[in-house]
Order: C-alpha cells, then sequence, then structure tokens
C-alpha cells in the first residue's frame, strides 16, 4: 500500500499506530483501544491501523474478526482495518502476528506498534519520539531467560544471541547493575514498540525470530522460546538499529499517555484510579457498550461490578510485587477471567 511522503525530522512528524485484531478477545481489545485512542488523541494526524490475520494453511480455523458489531464500531471510529498473511508463526505462536503485521504498514513512514491490551490515558503529542532511535516498553520482569543452577548465566545466553547476529554485546549493558542480574542485559517487554519503517523493523525482527526458533545458540538448550521468542528476539533488533533503553522520558508510555493492562483483573488490581475512570468513561457510550459486552470478561468486570470487587481486593495494602501473586488471590477469590 502507499501513503504520503514524511520529511526526516524529530517528534513533530506524523506517523501510524498499529494494533492487531483477530477472532475472540483481541477485537474487543481492540475496539476498546480505539475508543481510548480517540479520545485521548483528538487532534491525531496519524493514520490508525488494526491488521489481522489472513486464512491460511497456518490457521486451522479462520482467525479474523467475526464480530459483526466490532468491526463496524471500529471503522467508525477511522480506524483502518487491514490484512496480512501468517507465512512464519499462525496459531503455533500467536505473539507473531506483531512481527508479520508490520508488513502491511505504509513503508517509509514512521509507526508506534501498541498490544491490543493497552489503553491510551493521554495523548501522543506528549511522547517525544526519535524515530531513528527505536526503543520498547521497559515495564517488565525478568520473564528470560531462565536461569538453571548448573546452566550457562545471563552473559553467556546473551552473548551468545548477540555474536549469532553479529552485534556488538558489550554496549548492550546497564554496567549500573550487578553482573548476572537481568536488568544489565537488554530486554524489553514487546507491549510497544517503535522505528522509522515498519519494512526494515518487521523484515529483521522475522528473520531474527525464525533464526532463534529454527536453529537456537547452543546456550539455548534448556531454554524456554515460548510464549518469549517475540521478547527474545527484540532487543536484538533495537539494539542493531541503534536504539535502546531510556530513549522516551520516563512516566509517558506506560504511564500518563498509556496502560498495558494486560488483562481485566489485573488492571483492577494494580492500575491508577485515573486508569480505571478512563476505562469506565471510554466504555460507557451505549455504541461501545453494546459490543464490548459481547465479549463476557468485559461485561461482568467493567459493566456488571466484578471489576470493583477485584479492586477491594487490594485496597489498604501494598500491592504484592509479583504479577504472579496478584493473579493467585484473585483465583482464590474466584474472580479471575482471561
Amino acid at each position: 500500500m502507499g501513503g504520503r511522503k514524511i520529511q526526516r525530522g524529530g517528534a513533530d512528524r506524523p506517523f501510524n499506530v498499529l494494533v492487531v485484531g483477530q477472532k475472540g478477545r483481541l477485537q474487543y481489545e481492540a475496539v476498546l483501544f480505539v475508543a481510548s485512542f480517540r479520545a485521548a488523541n483528538p487532534g491525531f494526524s496519524g493514520r490508525l491501523f488494526v491488521a489481522e490475520p489472513e486464512p491460511g494453511p497456518l490457521w486451522p480455523d479462520d482467525p479474523r474478526m467475526d464480530s459483526p458489531g466490532a468491526r463496524a464500531l471500529l471503522l467508525e471510529m477511522g480506524a483502518e482495518i487491514v490484512s496480512f498473511p501468517s507465512r512464519l508463526f499462525g496459531a503455533s505462536y500467536p505473539h507473531g502476528n506483531k512481527i508479520e503485521a508490520l508488513a502491511c504498514l505504509p513503508e517509509d513512514e514512521p509507526f508506534v506498534f501498541f498490544d491490543t491490551d493497552t489503553l491510551m490515558t493521554g495523548s501522543l503529542s506528549e511522547v517525544p519520539f526519535d524515530f531513528d532511535r527505536p526503543s520498547a516498553s521497559e515495564r517488565c520482569e525478568g520473564t528470560w531467560p531462565v536461569i538453571e543452577l548448573y546452566g550457562p548465566g545471563y552473559t553467556e545466553i546473551w552473548r551468545s544471541l548477540y555474536e549469532r547476529f553479529g552485534l556488538d554485546f558489550e554496549s548492550s549493558l546497564d554496567l549500573s547493575w550487578p553482573d548476572e542480574y537481568w536488568r544489565r542485559y537488554l530486554y524489553f517487554n514487546a507491549g510497544w514498540f517503535y522505528y522509522r519503517c515498519p519494512r526494515v523493523f518487521g523484515e529483521r525482527f522475522a528473520a531474527y525470530a525464525r533464526d532463534i526458533r529454527d536453529d537456537p545458540p547452543a546456550t539455548l538448550v534448556c531454554q524456554p522460546i515460548y510464549p518469549w521468542l517475540d521478547q527474545i528476539a527484540l532487543p536484538l533488533v533495537i539494539h542493531s538499529l541503534g536504539g535502546g533503553r531510556g530513549v522516551l522520558p520516563k512516566g509517558l508510555l506506560d504511564g500518563r499517555t498509556s496502560c498495558h493492562y494486560r488483562l481485566m483483573p489485573l488492571l483492577y488490581a494494580r492500575e491508577s484510579a485515573a486508569v480505571i475512570e478512563t476505562l469506565e468513561r471510554v466504555a460507557a457510550p451505549n455504541r461501545i457498550k453494546k459490543v464490548l459486552k459481547e465479549h463476557e470478561p468485559f461485561r461482568r468486570m467493567i459493566y456488571q461490578g466484578r471489576g470493583r470487587k477485584v479492586r477491594a481486593l487490594f485496597e489498604g495494602e501494598p500491592l504484592p510485587r509479583r504479577e504472579q501473586a496478584i493473579r493467585n488471590r484473585i483465583r482464590r477469590a474466584g474472580l479471575w477471567m482471561r
């Protein structure tokens, strides 16, 4: 597809936004994302894409959004629904959609990708993107690699990956953290990322992820590849393109302008009162409520008060540090939904 030419420049240059929509939960998350995006960014000058995978041999069932109401509402709110073929991942690794979807964006136009389970809480005009220096979400835990007692450590594992792709490992390190502590090594949550060209970023992301999947270094022999493959490849891609950590000011993405909530019970458990107010305000209009209520977790959590019951479980005390502890408490109360 084509698109207008964009002059190279700073944070004020136009850019496009991409999320992935799909049959099931993601199509309703896409509706919520787009509704919150339009409320928070009324003057947005770029294009807002919802990409869906096409049917094909890597999908046993049709993966396209199957709610007529969701599809119509996305178009009504000004999103462009585009499709992409699944050539590498498909049903075996749905996280790979975010990699393959980049191919359907206009080439040479800056983009910001968001996971669909994101609520926009402020204007992206506040974010000083440097599209020549890519970065990604640092709101993450040390989920990968999983260090075994007698296996290779963080340094050996990450070094082997950098060397695989001809990258300088030492320059990726944050030396303010101790050796063999996960934060010393470049690691991101793939909930958002950006760059000046989706084609360059996407092709490299796909090449690195495919190579790690099909021919992992010996240091990864005991490591889980799924569901972490995108987050294993992502720091390598960003480092190779001249980006890294700390490129954007803290407190904007994953803060004042966006919230990657993951699942609705987690939003009610750990996000601020302002985020919950934004959620319930954006979801209130009848045309949006009618569609979101098709998805049971949204219906029960947002409209039937279950989310407020989750909130009450954690009021008046510090939030558990680990996400798993939060999930377990919600499950024990019989309020977990996904």
